[in-house]
């Protein structure tokens, strides 16, 4: 039976606590980052990972800093065989990945080498990938550098969002993470180098990216949304108010005229609410007004009726048509 260390924050990192437990090994601690303020009250609220420990009474440490000294004597005296990490949200040091004679592994939601970094899920979606994973590795002082153990690819379905892929590659990494456990039962199981010229990065999602450029092509922008779909979300705005898009899809629409990007060019009961990108046309299937609850596109606009030509836009604008002005 292997002590281990997990390290993890978030909702990804519960399958792979739970495929530790189902593996046998005992977890001897638990690290995650500190409780930060949520909602309207701004209470403290503990992570997912921090929520899963205490309910089974296994001691949790929380360091501001993983490389602080103290800490790292910590983790010293509990004296891990393995660390597994899975989105913790730390880079951590080479005083820390030298504790544990097994190493320190890390679950990561793609195939390394590619989508190195903070947001692999997002994007891989962004790109418009039809395939992921999750991939095992060694770590090193490197950003998802080491050398990998074991990978295991999934297909990425056409009409996935963020949310969905997610859930699914965390199971994945739990079905991943124990079958390494297993090999790590007959001893440090060897790696392979990533190939280095192959690696590509993707870098933490800013809310700014959400912003919708209709002059991209309906495919680019349906992948947008998918892969910032549910948050930070992605939006756009028709005169001075923000809509948020929440789902969207492809439209072979009859009336292939020229139009301009952003073009509202169906906006009724039987299409819905189409518009023009700079390349195909997208329905904007579920959206969402300020201060409104996310709706269908035609229950939006049976109280919010949107004019044929009117123009979606990347910033607020004064112009609004006469037939929008009482949607506010």
């Amino acid at each position: 039976m292997l002590k281990i260390v997990f390290m993890g924050t978030p909702e990804f990192a519960i399958p792979s606590l739970e495929a530790i437990v189902s593996s046998g090994h005992q977890i001897i601690g638990v690290v995650t980052q500190p409780d930060k303020p949520k909602g309207r009250g701004k209470k403290l609220a503990p992570p997912p990972v921090k929520e899963w420990a205490v309910a089974r009474n296994i001691p949790v440490y929380q360091p501001e800093k993983v490389k602080d000294p103290e800490f790292i004597e910590v983790l010293k005296g509990l004296a891990p065989d393995l660390i597994v990490t899975a989105a913790y949200g730390q880079i951590l040091p080479k005083e820390i990945l030298d504790i544990p004679p097994l190493g320190c592994i890390n679950v990561h939601a793609s195939l390394l080498p590619k989508y190195r970094g903070a947001s692999p899920i997002q994007q891989a979606l962004i790109d418009g990938e039809t395939e992921t994973g999750i991939t095992i590795m060694y770590m090193d002082v490197g950003m998802d550098t080491g050398d990998i153990i074991f990978q295991k690819s999934t297909p990425i379905y056409p009409d996935e969002q963020a949310d969905e892929l997610h859930d699914r590659l965390a199971v994945l990494g739990g079905e991943a993470l124990a079958e390494v456990l297993k090999l790590f039962e007959k001893g440090r199981p060897a790696g392979r180098p990533q190939e280095q010229e192959k690696a590509t990065y993707c870098k933490k999602i800013d809310k700014s990216m959400g912003n919708i450029d209709w002059t991209q092509s309906a495919v680019r922008i349906k992948n947008l949304v998918r892969g910032l779909t549910p948050w930070p979300g992605t939006f756009t705005f028709l005169g001075d108010q923000r809509i948020k898009v929440w789902k969207v899809q492809e439209w072979e629409y009859s009336n292939l005229g020229t139009h301009t990007p952003g073009q509202v060019v169906a906006a009724d009961q039987r299409h819905g609410l189409v518009v023009a990108c700079g390349e195909g046309f997208l329905r904007l299937v579920r959206i969402q007004g300020e201060g409104k609850k996310v709706m269908e596109d035609v229950e939006f606009l049976r109280g919010n009726p949107i004019p044929v030509g009117a123009i979606f836009r990347s910033e607020p604008s004064s112009e609004v048509p006469p037939s929008c002005e009482g949607k506010k």
